[in-house]
């Protein structure tokens, strides 16, 4: 019989002596002296963290707070310029909600996040994932934040047989029954830290776990084969054409994509909407040739196959065009900067 107190308190010591160091972290020995973690830093490295990895994230946090350091700050940004900042993160829903739920936080709470969990259940963009790792960390309140990390560590914990994803409650419910009342932000963090450094997807390092006594799938020698998880389907391929127009003074043509969809709000090429094949649809009447090469992307559901297209085109013509000193390369989706680097090649003096 387990003794939960026991587990969580030997993954603590561990965590003492092993948390990692992140931008956004207040670190278990600054804790222990009453330094609290910045609320504003929880919750926006919460935000970026979704389906992302803590690699990618640190230098675009770091960015963000260095730009915009408080969430007053971040409430009165233009839009644009957050979208830009964003870009090549992906996932650029999260941006716009974090505009929102900065300006909510604002204009609502004068500036402070509030402590009240279900109070933070309300804000945009902040589900029960976020609402449970900000009460957590933020202010250590003893909700239970379960990642991937947090799921594999469980299943192999307990050596559970259902696949993800239908394995979930089964494992937010074994997560909360470890969570402990003392130090729970900590305890929190210190469970994601040994799924991303020891109880690793391949080849964990049972070794040097806190909980090898204790682990089931260890004690079977299977430990790898957790967390089971069903096979998912096949992604469908889609097909577009991205035009790549230049005028004569050397401004590109872009558009601003819809704010609700894929890439909403970001910078982009003009063309039709992605579907099984490319359909021509050129936003001014021009000489469009096509270029040679295409551009591959994967999103969550769908690899992108583009089909690139440029034209020279006259001074006068009508759409938003951005000057060749102005344009920044970096401000677009990936997938627009793959296409941008494929159509240079072949584009002189761009």
């Amino acid at each position: 019989m387990r003794d939960m107190a026991d587990l969580s308190g030997e993954l603590l010591s561990w965590y003492d002596r092993n948390a990692r160091e992140m931008p956004w972290r207040t670190g278990p020995q600054a804790r222990k002296t009453g330094i609290a973690p910045d609320p504003y830093h929880i919750w926006m490295s919460e935000i970026m963290l979704q389906q992302t990895t803590v690699a990618a994230v640190k230098e675009y946090f770091i960015k963000f707070t260095t730009r915009w350091p408080r969430v007053q700050d971040l409430a009165s940004a233009a839009d644009e310029d957050v979208m830009a900042a964003w870009a090549g993160l992906g996932y650029y829903a999260r941006a716009r909600n974090l505009l929102k739920c900065a300006r909510v936080i604002v204009a609502d709470h004068g500036g402070i996040f509030p402590q009240d969990h279900a109070a933070l259940l309300k804000l945009p963009g902040i589900g029960p994932y976020t609402a449970a790792a900000v009460s957590s960390i933020a202010f250590d309140q003893p909700y239970t934040v379960v990642d991937g990390n947090v799921e594999r560590v469980m299943s192999r914990l307990h050596r559970i047989e259902t696949p993800l994803p239908a394995a979930k409650p089964e494992l937010t419910a074994l997560a909360a029954a470890l969570t402990p009342l003392q130090r729970p932000g900590d305890y929190a963090q210190a469970v994601m830290d040994l799924g991303a450094t020891i109880c690793t997807p391949k080849s964990p390092s049972c070794a040097l776990c806190p909980w090898m006594a204790y682990c089931d799938a260890h004690k079977a020698g299977d430990q790898a084969e957790f967390p089971k998880k069903t096979p998912k389907p096949a992604k469908p391929i889609r097909h577009g054409i991205a035009y790549i127009g230049r005028r004569v003074d050397g401004a590109l043509l872009l558009e601003r994509r819809p704010d609700k969809g894929l890439l909403g709000g970001m910078l982009g090429w003009p063309g039709a909407a992605w579907g099984d094949t490319a359909t021509e649809a050129p936003p001014v009447d021009a000489d469009w040739h096509p270029l040679p090469g295409e551009v591959r992307h994967t999103f969550t559901h769908f690899h992108l196959i583009l089909q690139l297209r440029y034209a020279d085109l006259p001074q006068d013509c009508p759409g938003m065009f951005i000057t060749k000193h102005k344009f920044i390369p970096t401000d677009l989706p990936t997938v627009m900067r793959k296409a941008f680097s494929l159509a240079r090649t072949h584009m002189s003096h761009c």
